[in-house]
């Protein structure tokens, strides 16, 4: 699959907004304390991924009912669902001055009722773009970093009506955000997260 950046202006790609919000200093200093073992940026990239797959439970596995979605507050929280995680890995791959974009997949849902938005993320490395999902591990999931060929978390079944969305955007979807926003908890949220991706 061919991926399209949603803006030809690559600078976008290391810009810091509310959700990536990697000019916070508890971000700068992650980012710093990562970096500080990293023998390049993609040994810092690698790094970055597996601290976010393998420090941050993702929520529904953990059964946390916390609603995080700003970088920031996924590190100081520790929790996060797939979008709030490849927030904060954007985060900390931008702070290190690495061209990052989110992605998203339509997924069925776990339990096989109707579909979910899956959040992801696409590091730029020698002119190319390769995606990395950052939600996880569990039985059944082995998503790694890779540059050599996609290991993602969920391969997607399009005779199932799964989709892969190919623009790589700089910025979350404000309407994604939107939901976020008005979620008090992460039942709720998984009640009004749309089961595509937003348009605008």
């Amino acid at each position: 699959m061919e991926l399209i950046q949603n803006t030809s202006d690559l600078s976008a790609y290391l810009a810091a907004d509310e959700a990536i919000d990697h000019t916070h200093p508890l971000v700068r200093d992650t980012a710093a304390r990562l970096a500080r073992t990293a023998t390049d940026s993609y040994v810092y990239a690698r790094a970055a991924f597996e601290f976010v797959r393998d420090t941050i439970p993702h929520s529904a596995d953990s059964g946390d009912t916390r609603v995080t979605w700003r970088a920031s507050d996924v590190l100081e929280q520790g929790t996060g669902v797939c979008h709030a995680k490849a927030h904060a890995l954007a985060a900390l791959l931008r702070a290190e001055d690495i061209p990052t974009a989110l992605c998203y997949q339509r997924l069925v849902h776990d339990d096989g009722s109707g579909f979910v938005l899956h959040g992801l993320v696409a590091v730029r490395f020698d002119g190319a773009w390769h995606r990395q999902d950052c939600r996880g591990n569990k039985p059944g999931v082995d998503a790694r970093f890779s540059l050599d060929g996609e290991r993602l978390a969920f391969p997607v079944d399009t005779a199932a009506g799964e989709v892969d969305y190919p623009t790589l955007f700089a910025a979350p979807s404000p309407a994604l955000l939107d939901v976020f926003r008005r979620a008090p908890d992460r039942p709720y949220l998984w009640k009004t997260l749309p089961d595509e991706l937003p348009e605008g």
